[in-house]
């Protein structure tokens, strides 16, 4: 851990402290702002008495202590925030309207989340995971959210399978423990899995805090130019830090000397003037080209080949703001998928449809129906106007006397079909279609023969089998069998490890 003399988050509340010295002490007061002349005592009959329910002041300290605590996340339920800013250095009108990207040089206010993925709130930073990596751009035509991860492509192609997935992650629940049955049962009977899971495994599944990492929307979008001219594309921030990956031994390290590594890391860095970027090129793919593509364009667990799509630069993300408050401005930002300007749209892709719904499902539950009103949510740079009214926690002025029904004759909001979406033609049968086979494993063998080096390899093999070991042995037996499909060197090196596990734990 950091000398708590330069760490500048150990020494947050010295920093406080000093903003306040020429100031007066102020009067702490109840919710609703009356003075408290006592805050370190209940009213009681005599010294030794019974409470009195008229106390309201220690009834409004209780009831919400009783309260204060939202439901977690899902998933991506521990993580970090920053603020800062998004600049654009390239021109892509060709590509899309969005106003975002119109002008060279042009700022967009932008909130950032990073986080981990399967673990609670309480986990390790250093874990084995994913991590989440949450862009929510302030534009003048309303909140963009890109919403994705540190690797680009994930475990499922379809999102009815996504709960099932994520629970074989958390916890048995008979035992309440992590399962390594559950998960490799999952991962070895949906073989698509076979590609993140190698990523996972290899030391870019433990990456060295939140600024040495690059981010990704990984889902195939599209966008549409002020012509209505359609393409798809893909949204990438590659770290201008430089990849940093901790091996699984450094990981477990800090894991007990300092769980919380990559908040402090991305905190002090931005206190100490030490700001991190990213920078964003994007992927593009013609519809033309997407028809007569080798697999599916969708697929969540494939890439697009960079020979081919290779990255255009756009602009440049850089964090240069911590929260005020970790709750309101961290803990409170939602983001979902569905947040999207003119001049970008969703695909077809299954699991981005999919998600289109559950985003904003699962904020109503967790932050109330009126989320969007919370500060940190507001579309500040664009004026909402529409005809949702009501409903817990409205704090605006719940749009004053406008009409609240659609079509009106008194001056309320109109619609214009300039803002529409771009015409999309889809045709085919409405069945639900298998898609365990759509080739799970060529782009896994051009990652484990092409991208990673002889060292890494052997890194992957044993992170897998270290974790591995603990399945049952006819789970271990069909993972093998998928990593032999990848590559037969893949599957062999396993296969002799999990053995020398299993003659080790037999002495």
């Amino acid at each position: 851990m950091s000398n708590t003399k330069k760490d500048k988050a150990a020494n947050q509340l010295k920093e406080y402290k000093k903003l306040l010295q020429s100031k007066t002490s102020e009067n702490v007061t109840e919710s609703a702002g009356r003075p408290i002349g006592v805050h370190t005592a209940s009213l009681s009959v005599g010294e030794r008495g019974p409470l009195l329910m008229q106390d309201h002041q220690y009834m409004d300290i209780m009831a919400h202590f009783n309260q204060e605590r939202i439901p977690e996340r899902v998933v991506h339920a521990k993580g970090a925030g920053a603020f800062g800013y998004f600049e654009v250095t390239h021109d892509i009108s060709k590509y899309t309207k969005a106003s975002i990207f119109d002008t060279i040089g042009k700022k967009t206010p932008i909130g950032v989340r990073f986080s981990t993925v399967g673990g609670e709130s309480g986990s390790a930073d250093s874990a084995r995971d994913p991590r989440g990596f949450a862009v929510k751009f302030y534009t003048q035509d309303g909140n963009w959210d890109l919403v994705g991860n540190n690797t680009p492509i994930f475990f499922i192609r379809d999102p009815i399978l996504f709960p099932s997935f994520i629970h074989t992650q958390k916890r048995n629940p008979v035992t309440h423990l992590k399962d390594p049955d559950m998960f490799w049962d999952f991962i070895s009977l949906r073989p698509e899995t076979t590609h993140q899971v190698s990523f996972l495994f290899s030391d870019r599944g433990t990456p060295d805090g939140y600024r040495h990492m690059n981010g990704y929307g990984s889902h195939t979008f599209k966008m549409v130019n002020k012509d209505d001219q359609p393409v798809y594309c893909k949204f990438h921030f590659k770290t201008d830090q430089g990849i940093k990956n901790m091996n699984a031994e450094q990981a477990a390290q800090m894991s007990a000397d300092d769980p919380d590594y990559s908040i402090r890391d991305l905190y002090n860095a931005i206190a100490s003037g030490n700001f991190p970027s990213w920078t964003l090129k994007i992927q593009v793919m013609t519809f033309e080209q997407a028809e007569k593509f080798e697999f599916n364009p969708f697929d969540l667990t494939k890439i697009w080949p960079q020979k081919d799509y290779p990255l255009i630069p756009v602009g440049r993300m850089v964090l240069n703001l911590n929260p005020k408050n970790y709750f309101a401005e961290v803990e409170q930002i939602a983001f979902s998928p569905s947040h999207m300007i003119p001049g970008i749209e969703a695909s077809p892709d299954k699991m981005l449809q999919g998600r289109l719904f559950s985003y904003p499902d699962t904020h109503r539950h967790r932050l109330g129906t009126n989320y969007l009103q919370i500060p940190v949510n507001c579309p500040f740079a664009a004026k909402v106007r529409n005809y949702i009214r009501d409903g817990p926690a409205c704090v605006t002025d719940n749009q004053g006397g406008a009409p609240n029904y659609f079509p009106n004759s008194f001056n309320g909001p109109t619609d214009n079909p300039k803002n529409c979406i771009s015409t999309a033609n889809v045709t085919g049968d409405v069945k639900r279609y298998d898609t365990a086979n759509e080739d799970n494993f060529a782009q896994v063998e051009t990652f484990w023969s092409k991208v990673l080096s002889p060292s890494e390899r052997t890194a992957l093999v044993s992170n897998i089998a270290g974790h591995l070991k603990d399945a049952s042995d006819f789970i271990q037996k069909r993972t093998v069998d998928n990593f032999s499909k990848v590559h037969p060197d893949f599957g062999k090196r396993l296969a002799e490890l999990l053995e020398k596990h299993k003659q080790k734990a037999n002495l």
